[in-house]
C-alpha cells in the first residue's frame, strides 16, 4: 500500500535549510527589494491623489492658491472644472495603467522565458523610473499639463513595470524548490506590501514640499535599484556552478521537494513513489502561450485572481483617498494609516503559505481565508471614525485578502509553472506567471474604473458590496480545485488510518 504523501514529504522540509547558500539569500533579497521598489513607485501615485486633484482644479476650489501668482500660470493647470471630474480622471489613469500592465504581463512572461531575466528586469526598473520622473516631476516643474500626455506616459509605465513580476517569480522558482515553497514564497511575496509601506513613507516625508518631490524620490531610488540588479542578480544556480533544482535532487528522497502541489493526476496517492531522474538530453523548449493556458489549474486560478486582484488593488489605489474623503483625515495621516492593510497582507501571506505547506494543499487555505474576508469587508465598511479601530479592522482585512492574493501570485504560480506536464522545463515559469498575473491585472483594471463609477453614483458603501461580490466570485472559481483537494485530503487521512 502506498504511503501517504504527507508522510513521504517530511524530509523535504529540512532540505530547505540544508540547501540554502549565501547565493540563495542574495537572490531572495535582491528580487524582494527590486519588486518592492516597483510597488513603491505605484503607491506614490495613489498617495498623492488628493494633492494632484487640488492642482488640477480651479483656484476657487483650491483654497491654497496664492493670489500673487500670475493668473495665466495658475490657469494652465485647470484640467478639470471640479474635483469630481479630476477624481474620475485619476481612476481612469489607474485603469489605463492596469490594462497596459496586464497586456505587458502576457508579453513579458514570454519574453522573460527567452531572454536574460536580469536584463529584462533591470531595463524595466530603470526605464519605468524615467517615465515616472517625467509624469510627476518634470511636468510640474515645467508647468506642463495635458491629459493625453499623462495617459500616454501611464501606458508606457504599465508596459515597463510589467517586466517585474514574471521575472522575479521565475528567478525565485529557479533557486527555490517545492520544499517549503508556500512559506518561502509567502514571506517573499510580502515584497509588494513592503513596497507599499516604503512608498507611503517616502511620499509622506516629502509631500509637504509638493507631490512632484514624492515622484522624484521614489523614481530615483527605483533607478538605482535597477542598476544594482543589473550588476548583482544571479538568475539561476548554474551561473555560479551550483546544480539546478532537478539535478541536485537526483537519487535522493529530497527530489520530492521539487514535485509540485498542482498535479493533473487525481489518483496520485495510489501510485508508486519511485524517483526517476529527469531526462536532461531532451530538455524542452520554452512553451507557447496557449500551451501554458492549457496546463491544469492555470485558467481557474487566473480567473479567480482577476476577481481577487480587483479587490486587493482597489485597496491599494483608493484606500488613502477613501480615508481622507470619508473621514476627513489629512492626506499624510491617511497615507500612514493605510500601511496597516499591507502589514496584514504580509502576515497573512506568510502564515497561510506555511499552513498550505503543512497540508500540502493550497485551495482549502484560500477558501477559508476568503470566506473570512467577506466578513472583514462587511465590518470594515462600518468602521467608526476612530483611527485605532480603523487600523485594526484594516489589518484584519489585509490578512484575509492580501494573504490569498500573495499566495496565488507567487507560490501557486510557481506550482503551476513546475507541474508534471512541464517538469524539467524552467522556460515555462515566467510565461505561466505572466498569464496568471496578467489576467488578474485585467480584472483589477476594470475594477478601478468601476470603483470610481460606483463611488460617484452610489457611495462608498456600495463599493464594499462590490468587493464582497468579487471575493465570493473568487471562491466560486477555485471551487472545482477545492473539491478535488478536499477529496485528496480525506483520501490521505483514510490511508493514514489504515497504515496507523
Amino acid at each position: 500500500m502506498a504511503v501517504p504523501r504527507n508522510l513521504r514529504r517530511q524530509p523535504a522540509n529540512g532540505s530547505l535549510v540544508s540547501h540554502c547558500t549565501h547565493h540563495h539569500i542574495a537572490v531572495f533579497l535582491l528580487t524582494f527589494f527590486s519588486y518592492s521598489l516597483l510597488h513603491a513607485s505605484r503607491k506614490t501615485f495613489s498617495n498623492v491623489k488628493v494633492s494632484i486633484s487640488s492642482q488640477w482644479t480651479p483656484s476657487d476650489i483650491n483654497t491654497t492658491t496664492l493670489e500673487l501668482q500670475p493668473y495665466e500660470l495658475w490657469n494652465s493647470s485647470h484640467l478639470f472644472p471640479n474635483a469630481e471630474e479630476a477624481t474620475l480622471f485619476l481612476g481612469t489613469l489607474d485603469t489605463i495603467f492596469l490594462f497596459s500592465y496586464a497586456v505587458g504581463l502576457f508579453v513579458s512572461g514570454i519574453v522573460g522565458d527567452r531572454l536574460n531575466l536580469r536584463w529584462v528586469l533591470s531595463f524595466g526598473m530603470c526605464s519605468s523610473a524615467l517615465v515616472e520622473f517625467v509624469f510627476g516631476t518634470l511636468t510640474e516643474w515645467l508647468h506642463f499639463y495635458n491629459k493625453w500626455f499623462y495617459c500616454c506616459l501611464w501606458v508606457m509605465n504599465g508596459l515597463l513595470q510589467s517586466t517585474g513580476w514574471p521575472c522575479v517569480v521565475a528567478i525565485m522558482g529557479n533557486w527555490f524548490g517545492k520544499a517549503g515553497r508556500g512559506f518561502v514564497f509567502g514571506l517573499w511575496s510580502a515584497c509588494a506590501s513592503v513596497g507599499n509601506i516604503l512608498g507611503a513613507f517616502l511620499a509622506s516625508c516629502v509631500l509637504q514640499y509638493g507631490y512632484e518631490y514624492a515622484f522624484l524620490v521614489t523614481a530615483s531610488v527605483q533607478f538605482a535599484g535597477g542598476i544594482i540588479v543589473f550588476f548583482g542578480l544571479l538568475i539561476s544556480p548554474k551561473e555560479v556552478g551550483l546544480p539546478e533544482l532537478g539535478e541536485e535532487q537526483e537519487g535522493s528522497a529530497e527530489e520530492d521537494a521539487n514535485k509540485p502541489l498542482i498535479s493533473n493526476d487525481e489518483d496520485e496517492d495510489d501510485q508508486n513513489y519511485s524517483i526517476q531522474a529527469p531526462d536532461t538530453r531532451n530538455q524542452p523548449k520554452a512553451i507557447g502561450f496557449f500551451q501554458a493556458c492549457c496546463l491544469p489549474g492555470v485558467v481557474l486560478y487566473s480567473l479567480a485572481y482577476a476577481c481577487l486582484k480587483l479587490v486587493n488593488y482597489s485597496f491599494f489605489f483608493w484606500l488613502p483617498f477613501y480615508l481622507s474623503e470619508n473621514f476627513g483625515w489629512k492626506e499624510a495621516e491617511a497615507d500612514r494609516l493605510s500601511i496597516w492593510y499591507d502589514v496584514g497582507g504580509i502576515v497573512g501571506g506568510t502564515i497561510q503559505g506555511l499552513i498550505s505547506d503543512m497540508l500540502q494543499k493550497r485551495a482549502p487555505v484560500l477558501a477559508i481565508s476568503l470566506l473570512l474576508a467577506i466578513g472583514s469587508l462587511f465590518g470594515y465598511s462600518r468602521s467608526p471614525n476612530s483611527k485605532p479601530i480603523n487600523a485594526f479592522i484594516m489589518a484584519i482585512t489585509g490578512f484575509f485578502i492580501g494573504g490569498p492574493s500573495n499566495m496565488i501570485s507567487s507560490a501557486i504560480s510557481a506550482d503551476l509553472g513546475r507541474q508534471e506536464l512541464v517538469r524539467g522545463n524552467s522556460e515555462a515559469l515566467a510565461t505561466v506567471t505572466g498569464i496568471v498575473d496578467g489576467t488578474g491585472s485585467i480584472g483589477a483594471a476594470v475594477g478601478q474604473y468601476l470603483v470610481s463609477l460606483i463611488q460617484d453614483n452610489l457611495g462608498w458603501m456600495w463599493v464594499f458590496y462590490f468587493f464582497i461580490l468579487m471575493t465570493s466570485s473568487t471562491i466560486l472559481f477555485i471551487s472545482p480545485l477545492l473539491v478535488r483537494e478536499i477529496r485528496l485530503l480525506l483520501h490521505e487521512r483514510h490511508l493514514c488510518t489504515q497504515t496507523g
